[in-house]
């Protein structure tokens, strides 16, 4: 859960409760991963799909998935089974991004990552099965959806996921470990496809669940395209400044693995004003949503304002 004093309301937000709304969707999301893996056999590999996946953390993507739903008139029921599906693929990519032959990190949310207790080999497999069990969860388990709508969800989850999307940019990403003169443009491939492309995802399959049209999606595009932006600057920003107890992992692996940051190119403090201003064109995006961008807008604001 999100701890109140992580949270620093600006006065767009002042009618709008984010903690409560984080607590309860955050309650909800938690419940439906934990019935959406249940244990069965082979126990051993469920066991470790499991560990990762309800593990906690903040559930910012199902959270985006589900308020760009209701903002675009659908229901927490209508798109939780693929807000619970960007979750198996974010945390498919969490375990697959510790492995050593990736980042090499032993920690994770506060616990031992997944291959320092199942085995690299194990640990593979669970993310593999995450990533497949997450398309059929969609298909599956969605209901009163329109099955075109479905479709638009499965084609995008494929896209961000796969070389177009995070696996394009983590390639890119290990070819420039320690190389100090990656340029911006290389940098900005790498985060728009590792971080962006999956957060801009959880909003626009949100929007499709829900009937949004072409022009809200591209709304929605540049919304997620931005606070996509700005939360990977935030983390580069947090890898120099916050603790490993505060994190849940590794702090400094940027620095150690000879990575070019934000931070790096543009020092802290002028990346933290790219950050704000990021999410200030993120939040014009929601305007004509008028008081139904509340939550999606606070969010927004969150992911500047948090410590971890």
């Amino acid at each position: 859960m999100v701890a109140a004093d992580n949270i620093q309301k600006t006065p767009a937000e002042s009618k709008f409760d984010l903690i409560s709304y984080l607590k309860t969707r955050q309650a909800l999301c938690e419940t439906a991963l934990d019935k959406a893996v249940p244990m069965q056999y082979p126990e051993k590999i469920y066991e470790a799909m499991r560990y990762s996946l309800l593990a906690g953390g903040k559930r910012l993507r199902p959270i985006l998935c589900i308020a760009t739903c209701e903002m675009m008139g659908g229901t927490i029921e209508m798109s939780m089974p693929t807000a619970c599906a960007l979750e198996m693929i974010h945390t498919m990519s969490l375990i697959h991004d510790d492995l050593p032959a990736m980042d090499n990190d032993d920690y994770r949310r506060g616990k031992l990552t997944n291959h320092k207790v199942y085995g690299e080999d194990i640990a593979i497999l669970a993310g593999d099965g995450l990533l497949a069990y997450a398309f059929e969860h969609v298909v599956t388990h969605t209901e009163n959806v329109p099955p075109e709508r479905i479709l638009q969800v499965i084609s995008r989850l494929g896209r961000a996921t796969g070389a177009a999307g995070l696996v394009g940019g983590q390639v890119v990403d290990l070819e420039c470990e320690g190389k100090t003169d990656t340029p911006l443009e290389t940098l900005n491939f790498i985060h728009n496809h590792k971080t962006a492309a999956l957060l801009e995802a959880c909003v626009v399959c949100g929007g499709f669940v829900a009937g949004a049209s072409t022009e809200d999606i591209q709304r929605l595009s540049c919304y997620s395209q931005n606070i996509g932006l700005a939360f990977q600057i935030i983390d580069d920003i947090l890898d120099i400044t916050a603790t490993q107890e505060q994190l849940g992992k590794t702090a400094g692996k940027d620095l150690k693995a000879k990575k070019v940051t934000y931070p790096s190119l543009w020092g802290l403090e002028e990346s933290r004003q790219k950050a704000d201003q990021l999410i200030e064109a993120a939040c014009a995006e929601l305007q004509p949503y008028g008081e139904k961008a509340q939550p999606l807008i606070a969010l927004a604001h969150f992911i500047t304002n948090r410590d971890r």
